[in-house]
This record gives structure tokens, C-alpha cells and sequence, in this order.
């Protein structure tokens, strides 16, 4: 199944090229408390009650192509969005054949640097855009797989930590380029782009097997397959929850492969992922 929020934050559910509007599937999450309530993303934490739902609602949900709507970020609220580092070889070797780009803080393997965290306050769709905050400063795209937990996972083993997964989606990891720390150079708002929607993970029954590919107003720049992760995603989700228990709707953006470059406003980015789809996403000035 195909999950997406769109336009003024209605639930739609993706078949072929139309979003079918099945909102009221919302109506089976338990009612919010405050501040008690349970961490992590309620539809994402009660995704198997809101699929039978939207089961029963579908036949006769008002649909419209996905052409016309405006796509959001497929999670509304994780409690987090986790970074992996230099995780394909290639990226690794152009990073370390561009020094005055990307800093001796690329230096190091994954476990070396550690994971990062983005700001939840970055997380926008693919219809709201990238806003170049700083133009005198480069940013450059970065994109990946991201993976959206499903259930709560803390010291889960690699084994099992597949288990644990919601479903994937298009990620893009946005960056400006500077000396500071990676989670305040890649936590501007709209610097986390997810979408175009989340493709639950029975649809994908190996994820270390998709192509993707970005290009930059046509011109293509980065393009590899998952099977190249220097740490595939077991482990990383395994590796994250040994240090912080991973919530329903957290998302890990898994790395990004070789051909980074740098995007400016009125650039639009279009990016593709085997077995989830493409998203177009627009850059504009802040």
C-alpha cells in the first residue's frame, strides 16, 4: 500500500496515477492525550488498524491524479530522523577527493563518526519544496532511501530488526556545506525532504536491492543501487536502537551515494527509487 498525506494534510492512499482520499480512516486512531500520550507517529504506531480501514473506505473514496495535489511528507510526526554517514564507498572517495567541500569531518568510517540526528522541525514533503537559507553558502542534495520504523525497537538484534520497519520512502538528505556539525548544517527547515509516500514494507521484500537516481533539471547526478551501503540497513537499525529506542515514525535516511552537488533556487530536483516511485521537488529562495 501506498500511503501519502496531501493538500491540507488529507490521508490518501496511491493507486497507479489518482490519490484516493480516505481521511476518514483517521477516525480508528485513539483520541490524543497530553503530555501523557504514547511517542512516535499515531498513524504510524496503528498503521495495521488504519490499512483495514482504508480497505473498507476504498472502493468509494473521491479521487483525484496525483498530478493536481500537493504532496507532504508521508510522516507527520517522528520523534527523530537519524543520519548515516558516508555510506558508499564512491561517496566516500569523492569526499575525500574534495577536502574544501566536504571537510576532514568525512573522514572515518560509519562507526568512527557515528550516526546524526536532523531536526524533526526540517521534515517537509516533496510538493512543499527546498528553501535555500543561505545562498552565499552551498547547499547540496543528498539523496537516499529512508526507512520509517514501525513499532517501538530498543537493543533489537540485526536479525529481527527488519521486522521492526514501517515501510520506505524516497529521502532527501539536504546539506549546506560548512566547518560546523553535521545535525546543525542538515536541520535548516525543508532540509528533509520525504515522499512522494510511504510504500508499506509487504511491497518491498528486499530493500538492499533498489536502484535510485537523482537529476537536477534533467541533468542526472546521482544514480547506484542499495546492494552498495557499506552497512545495510539491519544493521543500522540494530546499531541506532542500542542507543536510543526508536519510535513509530522515526525515520532513518540511509546514506547517500556518489555524484552530491549543489542546488540553487529555481532548480528542480527529480529523484527515483525501484519499487516506490519518483518525486519532483522544487528549490527556492527562503
Amino acid at each position: 500500500m501506498k500511503l501519502c498525506w496531501f493538500d491540507n494534510h488529507r490521508l490518501g492512499v496511491v493507486v497507479g496515477d489518482r490519490v484516493h482520499d480516505v481521511s476518514e480512516a483517521m477516525r480508528v486512531l485513539p483520541a490524543p492525550t497530553y503530555p501523557a500520550g504514547p511517542k512516535g507517529d499515531a498513524l504510524v504506531a496503528h498503521l495495521d488498524a488504519v490499512r483495514a480501514e482504508i480497505d473498507r473506505l476504498l472502493p468509494h473514496a473521491a479521487a483525484l491524479p496525483v498530478s493536481q495535489v500537493k504532496l507532504l511528507s508521508p510522516v507527520q510526526a517522528p520523534t527523530k530522523i537519524i543520519g548515516v554517514p558516508v555510506n558508499y564507498l564512491k561517496h566516500v572517495e569523492e569526499a575525500e577527493a574534495d577536502r574544501a567541500t566536504f571537510t576532514d569531518r568525512y573522514r572515518g568510517g560509519i562507526e568512527e563518526q557515528g550516526l546524526f540526528l536532523k531536526a524533526t522541525s526540517a521534515l517537509v514533503g516533496p510538493g512543499e519544496g527546498v528553501r535555500v537559507r543561505f545562498p552565499e553558502r552551498s547547499t547540496h542534495h543528498e539523496m537516499e532511501l529512508g526507512v520509517v520504523i514501525g513499532r517501538p525497537a530498543a537493543n533489537v538484534t540485526r536479525e529481527d530488526a527488519l521486522s521492526y520497519v514501517a515501510g520506505y520512502c524516497i529521502a532527501l538528505d539536504m546539506v549546506v556545506r560548512g566547518p560546523e556539525d553535521r545535525s546543525l548544517r542538515k536541520s535548516i527547515d525543508s532540509y528533509a525532504v520525504c515522499g512522494p509516500w510511504l510504500v508499506t514494507a509487504d511491497e518491498i521484500p528486499d530493500p538492499q536491492a533498489l536502484d535510485l537516481s537523482l537529476a537536477v533539471n534533467g541533468e542526472p547526478r546521482q544514480r547506484s543501487n542499495t546492494a552498495h551501503m557499506i552497512m545495510d540497513i539491519a544493521t543500522q537499525i540494530a546499531w541506532a536502537s542500542s542507543f536510543y529506542t526508536l519510535w513509530p515514525g522515526d525515520i532513518i535516511m540511509t546514506g547517500t551515494c556518489e555524484g552530491v552537488g549543489p542546488v540553487l533556487p529555481g532548480d528542480r530536483m527529480h529523484c527515483e527509487i525501484d519499487r516506490i516511485g519518483a518525486m519532483d521537488v522544487p528549490v527556492t529562495a527562503a
